[in-house]
């Protein structure tokens, strides 16, 4: 009896011993994969799910800002609540106004700003921070989508507002909230977001 139990001990043992190393070695392979600079998103809107991959060698602070309110959750439950068809989609606000932010200000990462090591061009499915008027250091937790690339687009956004990432999938579902009616820049249906993730 006494030698069944102690078996059993070693048994349990030796799998508690396995356990750790199979979760070290995941972890480790999280930190590997991470270590090429990107970051991925997976944004479950309510109708469907986009992802995205971020790239904070060219954005440091505004990837590390947009993943720390991902990771408490912020975003889950805000709307999109300005679109503007061809242009952009613009979410991220607490209070589905356009007037809400995170509590905090980050720097603006862009060539305006003095900062030139973000060379992100604002095409199709470039993810960028909305900042307030002329003061470029506004960025908070509102964020846009590019809906589509054009010269005025290229104009009124390259240098002058924090891109970070690109739509890799699901951007047909960006599309449909771009093509949703509105009132000025207000859809009349404001798509939800259920949920954003580090993946």
């Amino acid at each position: 009896m006494f030698a069944l139990t102690m078996n059993k001990r070693i048994i349990s043992l030796i799998l508690i011993v396995i356990l750790c190393c199979l979760t070290v070695a995941v972890a480790f392979s999280c930190v590997e994969e991470n270590r090429g600079g990107t970051v991925n998103i997976e944004m479950k809107l309510e109708n469907g799910t986009v992802r995205l991959r971020l790239y904070p060698e060219y954005a440091p602070e505004t990837v590390a800002n947009f993943v720390s309110l991902v990771n408490a959750k912020f975003y889950d439950g805000l709307i999109f609540h300005r679109v503007v068809r061809d242009f952009m989609v613009q979410g991220g606000c607490p209070q589905g106004t356009g007037m809400g932010n995170a509590g905090y200000t980050i720097n603006g990462e862009f060539a305006l700003n003095g900062f030139t090591q973000n060379t992100i061009m604002h095409t199709r499915g470039v993810i960028s921070m909305a900042r307030g008027g002329h003061d470029y250091n506004s960025a908070s937790s509102q964020f846009f989508i590019v809906h589509k690339t054009s010269d005025s687009n290229h104009r009124s956004l390259d240098g002058q507002y924090a891109g970070f990432g690109i739509v890799t999938s699901g951007m047909e579902f960006i599309d449909e909230i771009a093509e949703t009616f509105t009132t000025g820049d207000s859809p009349l249906y404001k798509y939800k977001i259920i949920s954003i993730r580090v993946v």
